[in-house]
């Protein structure tokens, strides 16, 4: 299989680093497709493979000991799943699965933390793993702050930031997930921003009809993480075609 030219990937990470580091990592790249529901990373298990993503919606989420799940992190194309490799850490309770089918790009674990030996990769690389911890922090607040449907607007808005096109191809269950709430509260609260004309509920999916009708409706809890992504890594010009 021919390498992976710079100029095809999709991932903005491994575009916003230095040709010498990426031309380092090339060889160890495959790209994978990642179908809905393929677990990246499994709780409690050793991570063998950094993937960055390229298209689709990963899930981050939370599961405790008795069971109960909430999402806490998005992941698209603007980072990668194994985050927690980076700080040499070997496995995470956590668990990352495609939400959304796409595709990816998988690096041995090994390969990317040799990559952190030069300053300016791990930098960046730091610089994501801040704003993944500014995503959660945002999460809380807007749990604790925020309500049901500013909360609802905030994470569609997080998933039409990573998806390609205004269709999101999301289950009342997940919501219900991402929410931590019932699937009848859902229902409720897609119902009351439908009918504010932001989006179009159908089984199985959501069209976001106006997206700024639907930044209104989140409000402040929605834009703070992205901004500091913008402000720290930036975004690199789009791949060709």
């Amino acid at each position: 299989m021919a390498p992976l030219e710079r100029e095809s990937v999709r991932n903005n990470l491994l575009r916003m680093m230095t040709l010498d580091i990426f031309s380092k990592l090339q060889p160890l790249m495959e790209r994978v497709d990642l179908p809905a529901r393929h677990v990246l990373v499994e709780a409690h298990v050793p991570t063998t493979h950094v993937t960055f993503i390229e298209g689709g919606l990963c899930s981050l989420v939370a599961t405790s000991s008795d069971g109960e799940d909430i999402e806490v992190g998005h992941i698209g194309s603007e980072g990668l799943a194994g985050a927690h490799v980076l700080l040499k850490v070997d496995s995470t309770p956590n668990r990352t699965f495609m939400q959304a089918a796409g595709s990816g790009i998988r690096v041995p674990t090994q390969a990317v933390l040799d990559i952190l030996q030069d300053d300016e990769t791990s930098t960046l690389l730091m610089n994501y793993i801040h704003c993944c911890e500014i995503q959660v922090a945002h999460s809380a607040l807007a749990n604790a702050r925020y309500n049901m449907h500013e909360r609802l607007a905030r994470w569609l808005l997080m998933c039409h930031d990573r998806i390609d096109g205004d269709d999101l191809p999301l289950t009342h269950e997940f919501l219900s997930v991402m929410l931590g709430v019932r699937r009848s509260g859902v229902t409720n609260e897609l119902h009351i921003i439908e009918g504010l004309k932001a989006i179009k509920a159908t089984r199985g999916n959501i069209r976001i009809l106006d997206r700024k009708r639907l930044e209104e409706i989140a409000g402040a809890s929605y834009g703070e993480p992205e901004k500091e992504y913008d402000r720290l890594i930036g975004r690199a010009a789009p791949p060709r075609r």
